[in-house]
């Protein structure tokens, strides 16, 4: 009873706040998708024909590209998502608001996005010995393809749900639907939704499985038996059902809790799944099931002869349980099971009915044959059966999942000086951490699938990128060491021409292969054992269902705050894979699409733009657009992170871990200080996040970033006792600073760039995201405060207010003259997750009220009913009109900054206030020399590579 109670109260408080919610029977509108203008077209030409190129080749190898904007997806996205079922990195399903299954992502990169129809709750009421009888799928009928006259499918069951008077509400990680008087106007059914998202649990937070909690309560005067039913294909999604070779088999488990395991034989040798499907039964509920039944054909049981059953008995025979497994499904066959929970409903009562759905993947399999198995599999083991105990502890445990979920958001939700709408769409972004293609592995070593490994063409892929070790040919710029390229130009990849060095400055030694190969979570250079509990395994997420790319690093620079709250073990082990990736260098040849051009993969010093995509953490950078190993903002970022994060977990083992790594990314930057002022200058080419935007000479952002990160660099080596480096960065910093200001202020805010382009002047939403680094990680501030607020508030009167009044985000480029920057197709979007940066900036700053202006216009456009229907699939960003670019995206992740900034972590409160630059020892001499702008004679010629001794004063 309390249990109902709780769930009622909770209804209550979701209808009255008022976030995401909808009638059942509301359209889904199909969204409107990004096009490119005629002149943007044009300039884009070359780069979308060797692009093209690229995808074809990439399918010639059985492969996806991991950008590919020329294929389309059969089901085009709507406007009908909800909360996605499971726990983080075992794979995902989302549920949309109307009930239907959809998007299916079991292996890795993979999205199928059309809903699996036969996948269905349903209800049976018979009152009155059976005089009054309701029956109905719980979900609204007017769907593609149902009600087709003769098809002894799904379209013979009862779709009589109008969902003109039932509601869905969406609270992530729960979901309640609420049938008011459907299909019995005295029957009150109401469904919550429960998935093991717990912040800072690294075991219930990983587990495939979701609990759906149906509530009855019984207005009428008679009593009514009420039979639910859970109907579920073995398929993983897309047509995968008609590859046969299925099989279903029934169980009876502990504690009441039965149902029926759906064994399914992925395709092209990916590891299989097997998904359970289960109700609880009590001393009112009565379990029975079906284990398997067909939408068609002569020697089955068919879905109408399923439905005929329950209509007439309200439940299946008990000796079903007895049947043991089925046959194996032919091709073509969809074979199905389902779940019958049944119980008496006494007049003005009530009753719960609890179901629950797991899925056993064990293994995740990439394609280029590496294997790994899954986080959840530490807990419940390798066996596909697991997911028989994954259901049973899910229904047994539910319970203390909800008080855990609540004592973390009740405080946010109680919160009266936050909006409303800000605390739901807080809560609700966190989707992507489930739905954003997450793996989570066990942290142990990896293993190969040599058949994996050969592709379509015959050859084979490579097993590791470190078979061989050669030392790559060097020259030195400004006494930095920087890798020569001298690959040739060609047309193919060659995946057998393999060449990568690497140097660990804290034992300056060569890496061997034997160092890497196991890939295991490691703490200063030594491997965790996997019952270490800091060994949380490796986690990957992708940059968005559409760029499928591992952990993409410049916009992982805006979603970490997510993880570095919730889940801080995951975030210090993403930071520790790029900093391993910083100190090695991979040659294989990559033809980049933009200029044609032939380079490197990797480049020793520089921070990895992603994970990789088909063969993660061995074959980094995926991203083959640009040379990334050129761009200005990777670097920074990778420092700002750092430090952050070393700052906000205190963890010194951290820190001494990856600080070679730092040195070598800030010392990898000197190249691009061509003058010698100490600051960087951008290439003429989008060598930056905005990937579309050309930067010329000096740019607001990188620059702004770079200061940030020579701040950083200098406190973080203060705090670990290295001296030398303490004192370099701080030199580079005042000097860096001065020229930044003096090149780029112009009174009001900073230059988009120091060139003499049409939109060098143009107001950048994005320009402070250094100053937002530093402020977030308890360093003092850029630039004075008036600087700061200055910049802010023109921002907020240009990109945000005249843009639709402020109700649909920040536009990244203004022109002084108040008209949207079309200089590029970037330059005229509005990012979500740049806006909801730009309004945790403007909090740090004192400006509240514009930050919480300026995050309600994502909200409205995004989340709203007015808005355009991308909830649970936030996009990348929008134009003006509301067409979308890069549906379900990581960067929106970054409205976790704006409660980092509301409420900064403990270590960040309880720093020393004293300012560190301050305290950094520089002597007079240089002091002098910095005034007299001749710093460049006196930089301590430092380097990261050799040994360091660490006193910290942490």
């Amino acid at each position: 009873m309390l249990a109902v109670l709780r769930c009622s109260c909770w209804i209550l408080m979701v209808v009255h706040h008022q976030n995401l919610h909808g009638r059942l029977n509301s359209h889904a509108n199909k969204l409107k998708e990004f096009s490119v203008t005629f002149m943007e077209a044009m300039k884009m030409m070359t780069l979308g024909l060797r692009l093209w190129s690229y995808v074809r080749e990439e399918a010639s190898y059985g492969r996806k590209a991991p950008i590919d904007p020329f294929t389309r997806e059969s089901c085009r996205p709507s406007a009908s998502q909800g909360v996605p079922l499971g726990g983080m990195g075992s794979g995902s399903i989302s549920r949309g608001f109307r009930g239907e299954f959809k998007h299916w992502q079991i292996l890795p990169s993979a999205c199928e996005m059309s809903p699996v129809m036969v996948n269905q709750f349903s209800i049976f009421i018979s009152r009155d010995g059976g005089s009054k009888k309701f029956s109905s799928v719980l979900a609204p009928g007017h769907h593609e393809g149902i009600k087709k006259l003769g098809d002894q499918g799904i379209s013979s069951w009862d779709w009589n749900l109008s969902g003109q008077h039932s509601t869905y509400h969406a609270l992530f990680p729960r979901a309640w639907t609420v049938y008011d008087g459907e299909p019995d106007p005295e029957l009150k059914i109401s469904c919550r939704q429960i998935s093991p998202f717990i912040p800072h649990d690294y075991k219930e937070s990983s587990l495939p499985v979701c609990v759906f909690v149906y509530t009855l309560v019984n207005t009428g005067r008679e009593r009514a038996k009420v039979s639910l039913l859970m109907t579920w294909a073995n398929s993983i999604g897309g047509i995968s059902h008609e590859t046969g070779g299925h099989i279903n088999e029934p169980f009876l488990g502990d504690d009441g809790v039965s149902g029926v395991l759906l064994h399914h034989k992925t395709a092209k040798d990916n590891p299989p799944v097997t998904f359970a499907i289960a109700a609880c039964e009590t001393q009112n509920v009565n379990v029975t099931i079906l284990p398997k039944f067909v939408l068609s054909g002569e020697n089955s049981i068919t879905a109408s002869d399923m439905w005929g059953i329950m209509m007439q008995d309200g439940q299946f025979e008990r000796q079903n349980f007895n049947g043991g497994p089925s046959m194996p499904s032919s091709p073509g066959e969809t074979m199905c099971a389902a779940v019958s929970a049944s119980a008496w409903v006494e007049p003005h009562g009530k009753c719960t009915v609890a179901f629950a759905l797991a899925w056993a993947s064990p293994k995740v399999k990439f394609q280029k044959g590496y294997t790994y198995h899954r986080r959840y599999t530490r807990f419940y083991g390798t066996s596909q059966r697991s997911a028989v105990n994954l259901v049973h502890d899910a229904l047994m445990k539910y319970s203390w999942w909800e008080e855990e979920i609540e004592k973390w958001q009740q405080p946010i939700l109680k919160d009266i000086k936050l909006p409303e709408w800000y605390k739901f769409t807080l809560f609700n972004e966190l989707y992507f951490l489930v739905a954003g293609g997450t793996i989570w592995t066990d942290g142990g070593a990896q293993a190969f699938d040599e058949k994996a490994s050969i592709s379509k063409k015959g050859k084979k892929s490579s097993r590791n990128a470190n078979k061989s070790v050669k030392s790559g040919s060097k020259k030195h710029n400004k006494g930095v060491p920087v890798t020569e390229p001298n690959v040739e130009d060609s047309e193919h990849r060659n995946e057998d021409d393999i060449m990568v060095t690497s140097i660990r400055s804290t034992a300056g030694h060569e890496t061997t292969d034997s160092d890497i190969e196991g890939n295991n979570e490691s703490v200063n250079g030594c491997p965790i054992p996997l019952n270490d509990p800091d060994n949380v395994g490796k986690f990957l997420y992708l940059e968005g269902i559409e760029y499928l790319m591992w952990c993409t690093y410049d916009v992982h620079f805006y979603a970490s705050f997510a993880l570095l709250d919730l889940f801080p073990k995951i975030e210090l082990s993403i930071q520790r894979d790029f900093a391993h990736a910083v100190l090695h260098e991979d040659r294989r040849k990559v033809k980049f699409l933009a200029d044609g051009n032939a380079g490197i993969r990797k480049v020793k010093g520089a921070v990895a733009h992603d994970l990789g995509t088909h063969d993660p953490w061995n074959e980094v950078n995926a991203y083959n657009i640009h040379d990334t190993s050129r761009w200005k903002d990777l670097n920074p970022k990778f420092v700002l992170q750092v430090y952050r994060d070393f700052a906000a977990t205190g963890d010194v083992s951290f820190g001494r871990e990856v600080w070679p790594s730092v040195c070598a990314a800030m010392d990898y930057m000197d190249q691009f200080d061509r003058d010698g002022d100490g600051l960087i200058e951008n290439d003429g080419f989008p060598d930056q996040t905005y990937d579309a935007w050309t930067v010329h000479g000096i740019s607001a952002y990188c620059g702004c970033l770079w200061i940030a990160s020579l701040q950083a660099a200098a406190a973080m080596a203060h705090r670990l006792g290295d001296h030398a480096y303490a004192e370099k960065f701080t030199i580079k910093f005042l000097m860096a600073k001065n020229a930044f200001e003096s090149k780029l202020w112009n009174g009001s805010y900073f230059n988009y760039d120091s060139g003499n382009s049409s939109n060098s002047k143009s107001i950048q939403a994005d320009q402070l995201a250094g100053q937002w680094y530093v402020a977030s990680s308890g360093l003092p501030s850029l630039f004075d405060s008036n600087k700061i607020r200055s910049t802010l508030q023109k921002i907020f009167d240009f990109n945000v207010m005249r843009v639709k009044g402020g109700r649909i985000g920040a536009v990244n480029g203004m022109h002084p003259n108040g008209k949207v920057d079309e200089s590029c197709m970037q330059s005229r979007e509005i990012w979500t997750g740049v806006t909801y940066a730009l309004a945790a900036t403007m909090i740090l700053s004192g400006m509240e009220e514009q930050a919480f202006t300026t995050a309600e216009g994502i909200f409205t456009a995004g989340w709203s009913e007015e808005g355009y229907g991308y909830w649970f699939q936030t996009p990348e960003g929008w134009t003006i009109d509301g067409h979308y670019r890069s549906l379900v995206y990581m960067r929106p992740l970054a409205i976790w900054a704006m409660q980092w900034a509301l409420s900064p972590p403990k270590a960040i409160l309880d720093a020393p206030k004293v300012n560190v630059m301050e305290r950094i020892y520089i002597s007079p001499l240089t002091l002098r020399a910095i005034h007299e702008n001749e710093i460049k004679k006196i930089v301590p010629r430092s380097s990261c590579f050799g040994n360091t001794v660490f006193h910290c004063e942490c």
